[in-house]
């Protein structure tokens, strides 16, 4: 167990890959403070050790993209993104800058205040409607550069059925971004 102390406001309790558990404290507080915390907490960091320890096994089996294997998919994205974004940036009715394309730990996409948008490569192993959703959301911050009411009603002007996409992301898509680290 690793005690860090800074100039934080809050104790903060996290378990990290290698499922070492971290405590993150204010400066002021005192040690007897910070192992009742961790008492208190005791059941809690059990559970958050099982559960890293359940992802790093299932991570271990996982058959990992190759270096190569991820250039093919970037090439290959690289040839297909721009015509999407073309397509649905008129049917939306906005612009944009540079398309990029990269190899991302944690995001599906982005767009920059300046138009500029960003596909991680891994979505070119994702369903078509799902690479399709991405790309309409980050055009979509051209309008709204926030997930505001309005934000999220023109998304599914576009995409009635974005929701469809979005729980991809949230349960293959985590094994797509482990096979990539």
């Amino acid at each position: 167990m690793e005690i860090i102390k800074s100039k934080r406001k809050t104790i903060a309790i996290s378990v990290d890959r290698n499922e070492n558990v971290i405590v993150k404290a204010p400066l002021r507080m005192s040690n007897k403070a910070i192992n009742e915390f961790i008492k208190e907490h005791e059941e809690w960091i059990i559970k958050a050790i099982n559960r890293q320890r359940k992802i790093n096994e299932e991570y271990e089996k996982l058959d990992r993209f190759t270096y190569e294997d991820i250039n093919n998919m970037a090439s290959r994205a690289l040839e297909i993104f721009p015509k999407l974004v073309e397509k649905y940036a008129k049917n939306i009715g906005v612009s944009y800058g540079r398309i990029t394309i990269r190899n991302q730990k944690t995001r599906w996409g982005s767009c920059s205040a300046k138009g500029n948008l960003n596909f991680n490569c891994l979505l070119m192993e994702a369903p078509d409607y799902v690479r399709d959703y991405v790309i309409i959301h980050e055009l979509c911050h051209r309008i709204h550069m926030n997930h505001s009411k309005e934000f999220w009603s023109l998304v599914r002007s576009e995409m009635p059925d974005y929701k469809i996409a979005e729980k991809w992301l949230k349960t293959e898509g985590k094994t797509l971004m482990m096979r990539a680290f």
